[in-house]
């Protein structure tokens, strides 16, 4: 009787395993083994091989003063165009601000009475002598570069200028405001061209009518830092 009974409970547990088994089969029990997802493979990262150039870049040189010529055209109003001629020297006291003084010459033409009327000159020769004396302030509004081919780059700077001073024209020392703008470029590291524009005015009275003139110029200079 005792082995029919050790035989029947052997039966039962064999059969309770079993249905565990298929019980955690059928609910996703049975497998413990972690999920494993798969992502996009992005390949090999790609890093592009920039070769990198080497620029000379002409920067201004350590000393502050600066000292040229130039050379170009003014419109003395009332009479005509000439070419002038003249010089400058300045003082760069920080990056962005300079004193500049200059002087230049010119030789006045004939007015637009003295050609049509064909009577006496209004003024000697002497007296047509055009020499200014300026001392103006200047300050460098934007600086830049300027580059040419694959290795070179300039340095350039666009300023403005105002001044006091005094023209010397038709047998009189006249008081004279100037202002204008320049575009400095550098060649090398103490070399620089300079494309400048200015307006003298000061009062004449030479024809009779007391007025303030104004007297436009345009040069072209050369300029080096010592």
């Amino acid at each position: 009787m005792e082995s029919r009974f050790r035989i029947l409970f052997l039966t039962l547990t064999a059969l309770g395993l079993s249905g565990c088994a298929a019980t955690k089969n059928l609910f996703g029990l049975g497998d413990e083994r972690p999920a494993t997802t798969t992502a996009d493979d992005p390949g090999q990262v790609i890093e592009p091989q920039v070769e990198r150039r080497e620029i000379k870049e002409p920067k201004i040189d350590t000393e502050d003063f600066e000292i040229g010529a130039y050379a170009g055209i003014i419109g003395i109003e009332d009479f005509e165009s000439e070419v002038v001629y003249g010089v400058r020297l300045a003082y760069h006291v920080t990056e962005g601000f300079f004193v500049e003084g200059t002087v230049g010459q010119t030789e006045a033409g004939q007015t637009s009475f003295e050609r049509l009327s064909g009577g006496a000159p209004i003024l000697s020769e002497d007296d047509r002598t055009f020499t200014y004396y300026n001392l103006n302030l200047g300050y460098n509004i934007l600086p830049g570069e300027v580059f040419f081919g694959e290795g070179r780059a300039f340095n350039s700077n666009l300023y403005l200028t105002a001044g006091l001073g005094a023209t010397t024209f038709a047998g009189d020392d006249r008081f004279t405001v100037n202002f204008g703008a320049g575009y400095r470029f550098l060649l090398n590291d103490s070399v620089a061209i300079h494309l400048d524009v200015r307006d003298h005015l000061f009062d004449i009275d030479i024809l009779g009518e007391d007025k303030t003139t104004h007297n436009m110029e345009g040069h072209l200079g050369l300029t080096v830092f010592f």
